[in-house]
């Protein structure tokens, strides 16, 4: 199957048109006439990954962050971007990301699928025509009312986390959630204003969780790759359903900073 073809398929689950202006979604590196007959699934295109893509003799490696974000104006093996270019396009490893276009339509369901959030409506409208708005986050009921700690703990659990960090009381009671996988921390006037009583996300930073609380709003921190991490379970059920010709296999990562 050529590469072109299954950019096709990638870009029926997720059309381009749903990414945000500011994205760099799409074809990283390659040639759209390649043969692809494996292809390697993780979140970031870091050395590791492209190392493994390259022992697993990989065709194609699908990441959810973009390899390429601000303009290259030399390539060279002095930059580690640079060298990780020079290593895609030397083994022959096509680089494909699927980031705000799948966070739109892809990312944001299956994490308030894994909440249970009912009567769920987008959090924030990045995407408008005369038939839907789509967008990042979501926002919904809980299946039952819960106390913040209880809460914080079911959200570790369902996302398969050591921890969580939480900002507000664990006494108080929880009935209305927003989600957004990443890094949600301007978000987090629009999730209060939304009427949710907590708001989970990533990378949230001390004055962000403070004032949060300040506002009448509790924030529960899953960690960027915390939550999305599903990205590469969700792609590969979708490719080994839709192309089955093809070879599925997953990078090896982990949470990237360790607790000590």
């Amino acid at each position: 199957m050529k590469l072109e073809d299954v950019i096709a398929q990638l870009e029926q689950l997720c059309p381009p048109q749903f990414a945000v202006s500011w994205d760099n979604s799409g074809l990283q590196v390659g040639r759209y006439d390649q043969e692809i007959f494996s292809v390697c699934l993780a979140l970031d295109a870091t050395s590791p990954v492209i190392e493994f893509a390259i022992e697993q003799g990989a065709d194609l490696l699908i990441t959810h962050h973009p390899l390429l974000f601000a303009g290259l104006k030399q390539i060279h093996d002095r930059d580690f971007v640079g060298r990780r270019v020079i290593d895609l396009i030397r083994n022959e490893i096509a680089c494909y990301a699927m980031h705000t276009n799948f966070d739109v339509m892809g990312m944001a369901d299956a994490a308030a699928d894994l909440l249970k959030l009912r009567d769920r409506e987008v959090l924030e409208v990045t995407y408008e025509d005369d038939v839907s708005k789509e967008g990042i986050g979501r926002i919904g009921r809980l299946q039952e009312h819960m106390k913040l700690d209880e809460f914080a703990a079911f959200v570790r659990d369902a996302f398969s986390l050591d921890q969580v960090r939480v900002f507000g009381n664990g006494n108080d009671t929880v009935i209305t959630c927003a989600i957004l996988p990443g890094s949600g921390k301007e978000e987090i006037d629009l999730a209060a204003a939304a009427g949710a009583d907590v708001y989970v996300t990533g990378d949230l930073n001390h004055h962000a969780g403070i004032d949060a609380v300040e506002k009448g709003i509790a924030v529960i921190d899953a960690g960027h790759y915390g939550v999305e991490k599903l990205f590469v379970p969700y792609m590969r059920d979708y490719l080994r359903r839709e192309l089955p010709g093809l070879k599925i296999i997953t990078a090896p990562e982990g949470e990237p900073c360790r607790l000590i």
